[in-house]
């Protein structure tokens, strides 16, 4: 694309978000009570995951790069206490709703400007973290986006970012190419514009593909402004995604839902042919996540934390944990999962004698919960209050589990210390639970 369609292409998403800045949440909406949201949004949960450290967000420094009208922001600040919120978007209307919205919550340490990606240089500021949602596939070279974002990354900071998937949004690209075709895209689409999107679509039969993959009778403005009339809209492979991010000078991190992109997941455990459960494993991330969304294509954003190369801590897996590493150990909650509301749900559990299912908070991707029977919930919750070292939570499971309920014997201390050790593994595959050994 050369520079004069380059330019022609962003002044219409401009344009686009003027007339319509997105999302269009209620100024009085928030995300503090959405804990699986804010996970996401937490710098914390990113950290974690390359570092198996927890970081303190007071101080640090956070871009919001496509702020639109400031929902996400304002997650941001929510997800991460003491933080310094700057947001930048094309849109100056989007800007102005972004600020007006954390002013309205309360949150006074923010900062909006009307700049493009490209010009985050001009700001003059490092960041701790950078969110960058559902923007990039619209810059005509997303390279470009994530090289200007790593220039004005810390060294060890953290960017959030997303594209398109290519293979499960293709019948909502094909949607835009025949709307385009119909002359709907020239200029900013407008009421008309949606009008007969939506006439075009009740009119065609319904077995018609396009109709059957897509359309559905109760669309409102903003989704077929956001899918059909989406201006600059653009899909693409995990194998363009790692090419951007060597293109970049990046590094993968984590998909931003790596709990949901699990290869193994997509096979019947006991119908895998052995040539495929001898090499999968084996297979570099890039091929594995490859794999998954050629065989499942369910993702519809290929969204991923990646950062400077070479910045993580190192670190030894819990799995690989001695039994000294876990004597040296200190347990922290998920901050998300550290709320008045859920600790109640919790003591609601404990007092009930009923189960407490911790990932009905931040989901899982199976259909199997992940339940805590009520005394184990007890036993964990002091992480409500404060972190704790493991052999605190050893204690605390003696106190309240002591005798084996099948032999009426005293359970010893090498077993409790077995049993919380297994509890705190499956939590933490999961960051439920973040484990630090300390030195």
């Amino acid at each position: 694309m050369d520079k004069q369609a380059s330019d022609d292409l962003m002044q219409k998403i401009r344009q686009q978000f003027d007339t319509a800045p997105y999302p269009r949440k209620p100024l009085e909406s928030s995300p503090k009570n959405e804990p699986n949201f804010l996970f996401t949004h937490n710098l914390v949960t990113p950290y974690y995951l390359r570092n198996q450290k927890v970081i303190e967000t007071e101080g640090k420094v956070i871009l919001d790069a496509g702020c639109g009208s400031g929902y996400k922001a304002l997650a941001l600040a929510e997800a991460n206490p003491g933080a310094k919120i700057v947001g930048v978007d094309l849109s100056e209307e989007s800007v102005k709703l972004a600020r007006q919205r954390l002013e309205y919550h309360g949150f006074e340490s923010t900062e909006f400007y009307a700049i493009s990606i490209e010009e985050l240089p001009t700001l003059n500021l490092q960041f701790d973290y950078i969110n960058c949602d559902e923007v990039l596939y619209l810059l005509p070279d997303p390279t470009l986006g994530l090289q200007a974002m790593k220039s004005v990354l810390k060294a060890n900071g953290i960017i959030r970012a997303n594209l398109h998937s290519l293979l499960q949004r293709g019948y909502y690209l094909r949607a835009q190419k025949a709307f385009k075709l119909m002359g709907l895209m020239e200029e900013n689409p407008r009421e008309e514009e949606i009008e007969a999107a939506v006439q075009t679509m009740n009119a065609l039969k319904n077995e018609v593909l396009l109709k059957v993959r897509t359309w559905f009778d109760k669309a409102d403005e903003q989704w077929i402004l956001m899918n059909y009339l989406f201006q600059g809209d653009k899909g693409f492979t995990i194998p363009e995604m790692f090419s951007a991010l060597r293109m970049a000078d990046l590094e993968l991190i984590s998909m931003v839902n790596w709990r949901h992109w699990e290869l193994l997941d997509l096979f019947n455990p006991d119908d895998l042919p052995a040539f495929l459960a001898m090499s999968l494993p084996e297979v570099p991330v890039e091929e594995q996540l490859h794999l998954f969304e050629l065989l499942h294509p369910v993702h519809r954003l290929l969204d991923f934390w990646c950062g400077h190369p070479n910045q993580a801590e190192p670190s030894l897996s819990v799995a690989g944990w001695q039994h000294s590493d876990w004597e040296k150990a200190v347990v922290y909650l998920h901050p998300q999962l550290k709320t008045a509301e859920i600790e109640q749900g919790v003591l609601e559990c404990i007092a009930n004698h009923t189960s407490f299912t911790i990932s009905s908070y931040i989901p899982l991707p199976t259909t199997t919960p992940i339940v805590l029977e009520s005394s184990i919930a007890a036993c964990l919750l002091p992480l409500w209050e404060r972190a704790l070292p493991v052999k605190s939570l050893v204690a605390h499971w003696l106190q309240i589990r002591p005798v084996d309920l099948v032999t009426l014997e005293p359970v010893s201390q090498e077993t409790a210390f077995k049993e919380v050790k297994k509890l705190l593994m499956k939590l933490e595959t999961f960051v439920y639970v973040l484990l630090e050994c300390l030195a």
